[in-house]
């Protein structure tokens, strides 16, 4: 049995929590590219000369932009401010509990879409172009991390 009183314990600090959640928002970014580079691929592998790759590139990097600027940067922001407001940080708490179950799903979702989009050149396209958006809006967004000057504290 889990003695829950004992993880109540463990305490950690405000610059560990903030260090968690970058590692974690430039590891999904990084995993994104690599899915997203192995569906155009694969795409290009059934395609080779079709321009429809290289529009799913830049439409993925475009969108991905926006992305970052409009909705992932007042996320970074939003987090960054909900850490430096708890009272006793625990270590599990660079995130909300919600962000995990989302996380899970999206994880999940992304993977299932991968592997029924094999040999189809439209949903190889389709979902590259999803993950590399969300890889570029992750990874443009995180320099709000060092801009909140996030670990100084």
């Amino acid at each position: 049995m889990i003695n829950i009183a004992k993880y109540n314990r463990l305490k950690t600090s405000h610059r560990t929590l903030k260090i968690l959640a970058l590692l974690i928002w430039l590891i999904g970014g990084v995993m994104l590219v690599r899915k997203a580079s192995e569906l155009l691929l694969e795409a290009h592998a059934l395609r080779s000369t079709s321009p429809w790759v290289w529009i799913a590139i830049v439409a993925g990097i475009l969108l991905g932009s926006l992305k970052a600027k409009y909705l992932f940067r007042k996320a970074c922001k939003k987090n960054l401010a909900r850490i430096d407001a708890l009272q006793e940080p625990k270590f599990w708490q660079f995130y909300r509990p919600n962000f995990f179950f989302f996380l899970a799903l999206m994880i999940g979702t992304g993977a299932t879409l991968s592997r029924l989009a094999h040999g189809n050149f439209p949903f190889l396209l389709g979902v590259a172009t999803l993950d590399l958006s969300i890889a570029t809006a992750l990874l443009g967004s995180s320099p709000v991390f060092w801009q909140e000057k996030a670990f100084s504290k």
